[in-house]
């Protein structure tokens, strides 16, 4: 595979902290229980990556070798180096051995690619792009970015369906890329127009109207719109294309799962037995969670970034360890 050009890439990036009581080493051995099993006999874990020397997420290294698959934007990079791929920040998924950290898989797709329309300081500096609202938590990034500039973003879903950026690329021109202005979400209020689409997938929070006459989509369905125009006309975006994915929330019956992002839905029900949300995905407790040393359930808050070890239960990721971040 030819080696890509270079871009200039502008990184939001923010070590994980991992607490005492977990260890790791790059020769495979790790303290967290990674998850194993599952219909793939893999376990999937996502979240933002911290650091290299292999990919290091959620305070795991997770190893690489030639036989692990990368992609990227939906194209194969296998045969590229680690940070060839993949930069601080992003947010990706990684399927790896059972009970091990042997990466098989890395993927990542960003939450969108699009032209800057807007900047707003205030309480959250934040940016639109696309019809969706960018929060930037590095000040003196937010100062630099320039409306109509073109930008990539990934980073966690808030609960009120805002994307808060763990990495923007500025300027993308990579190949790639195809020089495509696209944004993914979820579809709500579809109708024989059109439909509306935001990052979370009840449709609540930012959404933005999206014009396209096709057969095929339903309510709830993850996808990717890709457009030719720069921003929403009058509000509502016409597609040139769409494409059907797989949110990063979704995962194969019974696998186990480490999930990492901001609570979407506090709490509800009373006692150690409660469920709330992660972007959007349903995480249930019950007398066996573990908690961090001084902590419980009552401490869940809205927005707060978590990271949830579990078991996928009929569409419920049910927590075996929640961890504060």
């Amino acid at each position: 595979m030819s080696p890509k050009g270079k871009t200039a890439r502008l990184l939001v990036g923010v070590l994980l902290l991992v607490l005492a009581s977990f260890t790791f080493s790059t020769c495979g051995g790790t303290g967290i229980d990674l998850a194993g099993g599952g219909v793939s006999g893999t376990g999937v874990s996502t979240g933002a990556i911290a650091s290299f020397g292999s990919v290091e997420m959620n305070g795991v290294h997770y190893l690489t070798d030639s036989n692990t698959i990368k992609m990227s934007h939906g194209d194969d990079h296998s045969f590229e180096l680690d940070q060839a791929v993949f930069r601080v920040g992003m947010v990706v998924t990684i399927h790896h051995g059972p009970n091990d950290n042997n990466a098989l898989e890395i993927e990542y797709r960003d939450n969108l690619q699009g032209f800057i329309a807007a900047k707003n300081s205030g309480a959250d500096n934040t940016l639109t792009v696309l019809g969706q609202t960018v929060v930037v938590d590095n000040a003196a990034l937010f100062t630099n970015l320039n409306l109509n500039e073109l930008v990539e973003v990934s980073g966690f879903v808030d609960s009120a369906g805002r994307i808060r950026a763990t990495y923007i690329e500025r300027n993308p021109q990579s190949p790639h890329h195809g020089g495509e202005i696209e944004v993914k979400g979820f579809v709500s209020g579809l109708s024989s127009s059109g439909f509306r689409l935001g990052p979370l997938p009840d449709g609540t929070g930012t959404t933005v109207a999206v014009s396209f006459v096709g057969a095929g989509l339903a309510n709830g369905m993850y996808v990717q719109v890709v457009t030719t125009g720069t921003q929403p006309v009058s509000g509502v975006i016409t597609a040139m294309r769409i494409e059907q994915l797989s949110p990063r929330t979704v995962f194969p019956e019974k696998s186990r799962v480490d999930l990492e992002g901001l609570v979407t839905a506090p709490p509800s029900s009373s006692g150690t037995i409660v469920s709330f949300a992660v972007e959007g995905k349903q995480v249930g407790t019950d007398n066996s969670t573990q908690f961090p040393v001084g902590t419980t359930v009552a401490d869940i808050r809205t927005d707060m970034r978590v990271q949830v070890q579990g078991t996928e239960n009929s569409g419920v990721l049910s927590a075996a360890r929640i961890i504060f971040r």
